[in-house]
């Protein structure tokens, strides 16, 4: 039966089997097997992350939030009412210019952007997953309307050659 397919791919596809890449080959070993294609490439991606990769991708997640935005505007809003009211009294920690805090937001800066980085990279890596499952299922869907193709072409063909009664 497989090598029904195989001689089935040299018709349909102008390449043997064995010139076919792996994706290709397993859309021809689906359709010889009768099997589905689809998976869940979220549900397979996640189950793969290491814990640090969550990690980042929370850190990610929460960095490119409006929560942030909010919380970061909030604590440097009382970074600087607290040092302006205690530079009144000459007691502030981190007088104006702020050094300490513009110190703080570099690093928060310097270790945020490689964690998103990080993030975008994997999410690249995801997408390339989606679009390799949809290439192999559309193919597979490709091939199997050939084949329906050809089918309706013979059952045609032997209404037009059968006697007329």
């Amino acid at each position: 039966m497989k090598k029904y397919f195989q001689n089935l791919t040299k018709a349909l596809m102008g390449q043997d089997f064995k010139e076919l890449d792996s994706s290709e080959r397993r859309v021809i070993d689906s359709i010889a097997e009768h099997t589905t294609l689809s998976e869940n490439v979220n549900d397979t991606y996640v189950d793969s992350l290491t814990f640090g990769e969550r990690v980042a991708d929370g850190v990610s997640r929460f960095g490119g939030s409006w929560s942030f935005i909010g919380l970061f505007f909030l604590v440097i809003g009382v970074w600087i009412a607290v040092n302006s009211h205690l530079l009144l009294a000459e007691n502030a920690f981190d007088p104006y210019p702020y050094i300490l805090l513009n110190l703080g937001l570099s690093t928060l800066a310097a270790f945020q952007a490689p964690i998103i980085m990080m993030s975008q990279n994997r999410q690249a890596e995801k997408d390339r997953l989606k679009q390799e499952a949809a290439y192999q299922i559309n193919l597979k869907l490709e091939i199997e309307i050939m084949r329906l193709h050809d089918k309706v072409d013979k059952i045609s063909t032997l209404q037009e050659n059968a006697p007329k009664s």
